[in-house]
């Protein structure tokens, strides 16, 4: 499924494929150098590194050079490995922000596309050795992009999110984060780095959780709200950062209409009928959260948790698989259920 700002089915099945193109002008060479040089100039660690991913097996005996992140997620973790010198390329830039100290680390470098991935021609030309994606969705061939097997053929490791993979989606949890840093971590020689990248984020949830022991688990619903349009989770990692907060979420992954995927549509009666005490909502930006509080206060006046005003939002790109930013959701969903 397509992963795009606003992952509601509706918005997923209608989205079109928008192609950035690259302009050309004059720089200076120094520049030029001081951008491709990041990479050519680098010294290759050896490694020794065999592994699968989604179903492929990887085999790695040098260090990776020329690194394309799919979304700023990914990118952020790379840099966070201190992998910033090696990346020639950034992509779908527009699904959310980098941190500030991210960003400063990676002038120079292309931006390959904005809201989509980008099309096979353009990441070809940056000439990746690796490229990293949150799904399985970032190398669908029928939608232009370059497929697992181009990439290969180009030399080009493709490595997904492992809560991102297609067999794996519905069942995705925060965990798989830290898989994919530890085998990020050996395909890099950045083992220190990834250790320590993973000691902090399992520090972190285990102080989310110490905030609802002994607490009766309050009952959750995860939605996302489009105009009128309800969709609400029930898996993935999506699911698993509700109980890794200590709630119970109110839909099940062994539902029906979560069979195709982690996201449903729903009728606002059957939201109605499930009465959660607690809302968790996902949200683009202020005014999306404010357009959604207005809709539950207007539409569900009769909901626990919209009498108690107990509505959580959630940025939308902290719910992205082998994102960082699952643990800061975590730490949201249970501050919010069970903080002061």
């Amino acid at each position: 499924m397509l992963k795009t700002t606003r992952p509601t089915i509706a918005a997923l099945a209608g989205a079109g494929l928008l192609l950035t193109a690259c302009g050309s002008g004059v720089e200076d060479p120094a520049d030029a150098d001081a951008a491709e040089g990041r990479t050519d100039g680098a010294e290759s660690a050896d490694v020794d590194v065999s592994l699968e991913n989604c179903g492929q097996q990887l085999q790695f005996d040098a260090a990776p050079q020329r690194i394309v992140g799919m979304s700023p997620a990914q990118t952020e973790l790379l840099v966070r490995l201190g992998l910033a010198d090696r990346m020639v390329g950034l992509a779908q830039t527009a699904s959310s922000e980098l941190p500030e100290d991210i960003g400063a680390q990676l002038d120079g470098v292309e931006e390959l596309s904005e809201d989509m991935p980008p099309a096979r021609e353009i990441l070809m030309q940056v000439e990746p050795d690796f490229v990293y994606a949150p799904t399985s969705y970032e190398f669908s061939a029928d939608q232009g992009f370059a497929s697992i097997e181009q990439l290969d053929e180009a030399g080009a490791a493709p490595y997904i999110a492992t809560g991102g993979c297609f067999e794996r989606r519905a069942e995705g949890t925060v965990e798989d984060l830290f898989v994919d840093i530890e085998n990020v971590g050996e395909i890099f020689a950045a083992e220190e780095s990834a250790a320590e990248l993973i000691a902090d984020g399992r520090e972190r949830l285990d102080q989310a959780a110490q905030l609802s022991e002994g607490a009766e688990p309050l009952t959750v619903a995860q939605v996302y709200v489009e105009g009128d349009s309800i969709s609400v989770v029930g898996g993935g990692v999506e699911y698993d950062i509700i109980a890794q907060a200590g709630g119970d979420n109110v839909f099940s992954p062994d539902e029906e209409q979560f069979s195709s995927f982690v996201f449903a549509q729903i009728s606002a009666e059957e939201l109605a009928a499930r009465d959660p005490e607690a809302i968790t909502f996902g949200v683009e930006d202020a005014a999306h959260e404010e357009a959604t509080r207005e809709y539950f206060e207007q539409n569900h006046a009769e909901i626990q948790a919209v009498q108690e005003d107990w509505l959580i939002p959630v940025p939308n790109h902290h719910l992205f698989p082998g994102s960082l930013q699952n643990v800061d959701a975590v730490e949201l969903v249970a501050e919010g259920l069970y903080g002061d």
